[in-house]
């Protein structure tokens, strides 16, 4: 059927400015989507559009794996992991899980280490065990993992030994067990390191344990309005969907090129996502489907991504916009085509429309670019834009997949026409099922079964634009920032009276954090101190970059909200009129970008 298709290519338009022809892309979707297709659709029971085929939990998907043999699978300094060897030490961690800690499905397990092999072995393990994976961010301090373990009460925790001191008296108290990966020395009670556990038996099984669509796979945590994390729970259905969402993507940008899918050697692709971001895991379940490989990468760095590009021979690039930019840019200046890549994937923050443009016009259109759309909520990408469409629309977050409906709402939640804006909803197979142990915010968030988003979108002929976040949220090289959290940091200093926080624009990050602080009379604290106050309870990439220091009243309207738009054009006024004093610390290009 799709050999048939072919030989009726969609040819790109080679004027970028020029849109793909609907209809060719209409065959392209029937095509996928259509009965009997691989990626059939049907409307399940409660509501939602599910892939009729492929698996329905992430153990079905993992265990599909093992056929990939002797295929690397990660690659990590001189070290590579081919698949045979990464399952069968998954399988030997789960049974360590269950036969030995006797853990039991349903029960969480926390995973918070960099971007070493050992962090797709553990969380494997836990999908193969019947748990929770709970994956952390390794950036935060440790008030902030000990918010989420008190909220997850994870019974084990998995962790690389420079995570330990930031988890480990909140594992303790909690009665929970250790697997403590890459280092040596003594341990604290109830934990063991990995390397002291026995050699994995290629030839054993997965523990038996029942797993069921509808059970719990993952709890990543999020930030809302509030300021306070929140646990996106997804269920194995959910993670199955977002599982077969790059596929999709993938089969439709090969049709549109004239290729059937899944012909040509498996793709090689640099991870440059943190493994505990919802964005590595859209490019992780790609690779994992086609028997790919993924080269990690300990901390960002442009000249090392071009090195290992040329060593592994990687096709295809995944990242923030951020790093993507800086690649592009340390190629030019190092003379090196990228000659043998094919892809350049970026998610987690918005691409600016240059990002494209900047491409096409060092590489032409041999490489293909791809951008898109997803949140934590959404278990990873649900929109994407590639190809000569994100030539022709580097501004959309591109279309949907085929379990993703998508409406842009009016202030009453009516669905508005093509052209008009409002509240971006999703409805889907991959959306999560709620936030953990939080019906409020859960209630909140999902109405009738669709998602608020709280971003403001547009769709024209079936494309979909983010022009605007209703949240109060900054988005700093892929990371989210909440104002709020970081605006409750500087009001605990003693001579701060009033504070906001928002986001300046950033030629390689995006975003970067700003805030404007009214000071006590007579106060005499700086910039530079406030910063160090907020890096003593946050995250370093939650500091705000610039702070602006004033004893005028911030701008509010009648019910006493900040007006942060005038404060946005007032930042550069204010330190022109000397009202003030800006201080930050640079540009800071790639700080707090590594991988993991």
């Amino acid at each position: 059927m799709l050999s048939q298709y072919v030989e009726r290519p969609f040819v790109p338009h080679t004027d970028p400015s020029r849109a793909p022809d609907p209809e060719a892309l209409a065959r392209i979707e029937a095509v996928l989507t259509g009965p009997g297709a691989p990626f059939a659709v049907v409307r399940a029971e409660h509501g939602p559009l599910v892939y009729a085929n492929g698996p329905r939990t992430l153990r079905e998907f993992v265990e599909t794996t093992w056929a990939f043999g002797d295929q690397p699978f990660l690659i990590s300094g001189e070290r590579v992991v081919s698949y045979g060897e990464f399952f069968a030490a998954a399988s030997s961690l789960a049974r360590r899980l269950t036969e030995s800690y006797g853990l039991r499905p349903g029960e969480r397990a926390a995973l918070a280490m960099r971007n070493h092999p050992e962090w797709q072995i553990a969380f494997w393990a836990v999908q193969l065990a019947g748990l929770v994976a709970v994956p952390l961010n390794t950036w935060w301090t440790e008030g902030e993992f000990g918010y989420a373990l008190d909220d997850c009460e994870p019974t084990v925790l998995l962790v690389d030994a420079e995570q330990l001191p930031k988890v480990a008296d909140r594992g303790r108290k909690a009665g929970a067990r250790f697997v403590v990966f890459h280092g040596e020395g003594a341990l604290p009670a109830g934990a063991e390191w990995y390397a002291d556990l026995p050699e994995p038996d290629p030839a054993a099984a997965p523990p038996e344990v029942e797993i069921r669509p509808e059970d719990d796979a993952t709890i990543i945590y999020t930030s809302g309005t509030t300021g306070r994390p929140k646990g996106a729970v997804a269920t194995h259905l959910a993670q199955a969907g977002a599982a077969l969402n790059p596929r999709y993507q993938a089969a439709a940008s090969a049709l549109g090129r004239g290729v059937v899918p899944g012909q040509g050697p498996a793709p090689v692709t640099l991870m440059t996502f943190p493994f505990f971001h919802v964005a590595a895991f859209t490019s992780l379940y790609a690779a994992m489907a086609s028997g790919g490989t993924l080269v990690l990468m300990p901390k960002w760095d442009a000249g090392e991504a071009l090195r290992l590009i040329g060593r592994h021979g990687v096709t295809h690039y995944a990242g923030v916009p951020a790093t993507a930019l800086q690649l592009l840019a340390a190629a030019e200046r190092a003379g090196d085509g990228l000659e043998g890549l094919k892809g350049l994937n970026t998610g987690g923050a918005a691409a600016p429309p240059d990002l494209v443009a900047r491409l096409t016009a060092q590489h032409g259109e041999r490489i293909e670019p791809r951008n898109g759309y997803g949140l934590t909520e959404t278990s990873g990408g649900v929109l994407a834009n590639f190809g000569a469409a994100y030539r022709a629309y580097p501004d959309s977050a591109g279309t949907p997949t085929p379990v993703t409906e998508v409406r842009i709402a009016g202030p009453a939640g009516e669905a508005l026409p093509d052209g008009e804006t409002g509240e971006l909803w999703l409805r889907g197979q991959s959306l999560v099922r709620g936030y953990w142990r939080d019906e409020a915010a859960t209630a909140e968030a999902f109405t009738g079964g669709w998602f608020r988003t709280g971003d403001l979108a547009v769709v024209r002929d079936g494309r979909v634009a983010v022009v605007d976040r209703i949240k109060d949220m900054v988005i700093r090289g892929g990371e989210n920032v909440y104002c709020v959290e970081v605006e409750a940091a500087l009001h605990d200093h003693p001579e701060v009276e009033d504070a906001a926080v928002l986001g300046v624009p950033h030629p390689v990050l995006g975003e970067e954090v700003a805030a404007v602080v009214r000071v006590r009379p007579g106060s005499v604290v700086t910039a530079e101190a406030l910063r160090a106050h907020v890096g003593r309870n946050l995250a370093a990439f939650k500091v705000p970059a610039h702070v602006l220091v004033t004893r005028k009243p911030l701008p509010r309207n009648a019910t006493g909200k900040i007006l942060k738009r005038e404060l946005r054009g007032a930042l550069q006024e204010y330190g022109r009129e000397g009202e003030g004093e800006v201080e930050g610390k640079g540009e800071g290009e790639g700080e707090g970008l590594r991988a993991g």
